[in-house]
C-alpha cells in the first residue's frame, strides 16, 4: 500500500511538471510539508523527491530546498539535441586542438601505409599490447616520473577503458569505495553499471578531506579509493605532498587499493610524482592521449602491480580483446618520435593562455580552477541556480555542465563547470561575456 501511494505521488508531480502545471524554478515544499500535505510518511516524502531527481525533474539545494528544473535541460535532451549542435558554443567538453593536429594525422597513415606493419593490424594479438608497444608506453610514463617494467602496463581503448577494465577486474557488485564530493562523471556512470557503492569525501581547494577520509577508513569496509590527484576534474586542484602522502598512509593502513586517474596530468608542469611512483604495490593508474592529443584516438593505458596484471588482461579479454591495431600504431609512433611530448607541451601553454582570458572576464566571480588547466568550476552568487543559469545559457548557444554531473553527495552545490578547451581561442572572450551576463542576469 505505501508503495503504491509513494509511486501515485511521484506520478502526480511528474506530470504536474511535464505538463507546465508547476513552473521552472518554483520551490517546492519542504519535506515535511510534503509529507503532511499528501498524508505519507517523512521518509516517503524524501524517496518522493529523490525519485524526481532521478527523472531530472528537481533538483535539490543544500540550506534552499527542492527546486522544479528547467525540464528542456535535462541532462539527455541536452546531449541528444542541442549541446553537439554545430551553432552552439561547447563549454560542457574538454576537446583541445592545437594546429595542425590534422596533417600529423594524415603524415602518421601515410608512414604507416608504407611500413612492412601494416598485415599485422589486421591480426588478433596479445589483450594487452605487444612487448614493444607496451614499452613505448612505459618510456613515456618515465617522464611522468613513474619507472615501470614493460610487463606492467597494458593497453587499453582510452582511459574510461581503462577504468572500467579495473572496476571489472578489482571489484565486486556491492564494494565500498571512497570517492571526492566532486569527480569525474565517467566513474559514476562505472559505479551505476557496477553497482558499487560510493562513500563522498568532502573536498578543499587542493584536495579531499584527510580528517574525514581517515574517519570513513576506519568505520567502513573500504575496498578501494578513486582519486584524481594532479589536474582535478573538476575542481583542477593538485594535491600537495604533504596530502599525497598522507592519502597513501591511510590506503596502506587500511589496505585499500588506490585507482589513480592521470587524464589531465599532463597539464602540470611541473607535476608532483604521481602516487603510482610512490605506492606502486597498491596502485592501478589509469590514463590516456585522449585530453593529451585527441578524443578521437581511443588509446589508454593502465599501470599495475605485478600481481594484478593477468585479471586486468581478462577484463580486456572480455569486453574489447584487445584495442585496435591501427589506434595502437598510431599512438605508440607518436609517443616514440616525440609528437605526444609536443602536442602536451603545446597543450600547457594553451591551457595557460585560456585561463587567463577566462580570469579576466570573470573576474569578481567566485571560481575554482588551476592555472594551468582547461576547466573552471564556478560557483554561483545570489540568487542564481544552476539549472536555470544553464538552461538561459542554451538558449544563448552557449552549452555548459551542471553539478549534479560531477555531484557523488544526495545534494550537488549550486555551481557549474566550464570547459575552456574547446572552443576557438579568438571566440572564448565573448563566450565567457554571455556567461558572465547571465549569472549577473539570474543573480538578485
Amino acid at each position: 500500500m505505501a508503495r503504491a501511494r509513494y509511486k501515485d505521488v511521484v506520478d502526480e508531480l511528474a506530470a504536474d511538471i511535464s505538463e507546465g502545471r508547476i513552473v521552472p524554478g518554483t520551490r517546492l515544499p519542504t519535506h515535511r510539508e510534503l509529507a503532511a500535505q499528501k498524508g505519507i510518511a517523512l521518509v516517503t516524502a524524501t524517496r518522493v523527491y529523490a525519485e524526481l531527481a532521478a527523472m531530472g525533474l528537481v533538483s535539490g539545494e543544500a540550506g534552499r530546498g527542492t527546486f522544479v528544473r528547467e525540464t528542456s535541460l535535462s541532462p539527455r535532451a541536452a546531449l541528444g539535441q542541442r549541446a553537439f549542435a554545430d551553432d552552439v558554443v561547447d563549454l560542457n567538453f574538454n576537446y583541445p586542438s592545437v594546429p595542425g593536429q590534422a596533417d600529423m594525422l594524415r603524415n602518421a597513415l601515410r608512414a604507416l601505409a608504407s611500413s612492412g606493419d601494416l598485415e599485422s593490424q589486421l591480426s588478433y594479438r596479445s589483450h594487452g599490447g605487444r612487448p614493444h608497444e607496451r614499452a613505448s608506453v612505459a618510456l613515456h610514463l618515465e617522464e611522468r616520473g613513474i619507472s615501470v617494467r614493460a610487463d606492467q602496463v597494458l593497453l587499453v581503448s582510452g582511459a574510461q577503458h581503462g577504468l572500467a577494465i579495473t572496476a571489472l577486474a578489482m571489484l565486486q557488485p556491492g564494494d565500498v569505495v571512497a570517492v571526492d564530493a566532486l569527480t569525474y562523471p565517467g566513474f559514476k556512470v562505472l559505479a551505476q553499471v557496477h553497482r558499487l557503492e560510493l562513500v563522498p569525501i568532502p573536498a578543499g581547494v587542493d584536495g579531499p578531506d584527510l580528517d574525514a577520509l581517515a574517519r570513513v577508513c576506519a568505520k567502513r569496509k573500504v575496498r578501494a579509493i578513486y582519486t584524481i590527484p594532479t589536474m582535478h576534474n573538476p575542481l583542477g586542484w593538485v594535491m600537495p605532498e604533504e596530502s599525497r602522502r598522507r592519502l597513501i598512509a591511510i590506503a596502506r593502513d587500511h589496505d585499500i587499493l588506490l585507482i589513480e586517474d592521470g587524464a589531465y596530468s599532463y597539464l602540470a608542469d611541473p607535476a608532483p610524482a604521481p602516487l603510482a611512483a610512490r605506492a606502486p604495490e597498491s596502485t592501478v593508474y589509469v590514463s590516456g592521449l585522449s585530453k593529451s592529443v585527441a578524443p578521437g584516438l581511443r588509446f589508454g593505458f593502465v599501470v599495475s602491480p605485478t600481481r594484478f596484471i593477468e585479471t586486468l588482461e581478462r577484463a580486456i579479454h572480455a569486453t574489447t580483446w584487445n584495442t585496435p591495431g591501427l589506434t595502437i600504431a598510431i599512438a605508440t609512433g607518436w609517443l616514440d618520435d616525440g609528437t605526444v611530448s609536443r602536442l602536451e607541451a603545446d597543450k600547457r601553454a594553451d591551457a595557460r593562455r585560456r585561463q587567463v582570458i577566462a580570469r579576466e572576464v570573470l573576474d569578481g566571480l567566485g571560481f575554482v580552477g588551476h592555472p594551468s588547466s582547461y576547466l573552471l568550476w564556478l560557483p554561483l552568487p545570489g540568487e542564481a541556480r544552476a539549472d536555470q543559469v544553464a538552461a538561459a545559457l542554451m538558449r544563448e548557444n552557449v552549452s555548459v555542465s551542471t553539478p549534479e554531473t560531477f555531484a557523488t553527495t544526495k545534494t550537488p552545490p549550486n555551481a557549474i563547470r566550464l570547459a575552456l578547451g574547446s572552443v576557438p581561442l579568438d571566440a572564448l572572450a565573448q563566450s565567457l561575456e554571455t556567461v558572465k551576463r547571465v549569472i549577473d542576469e539570474q543573480t538578485w
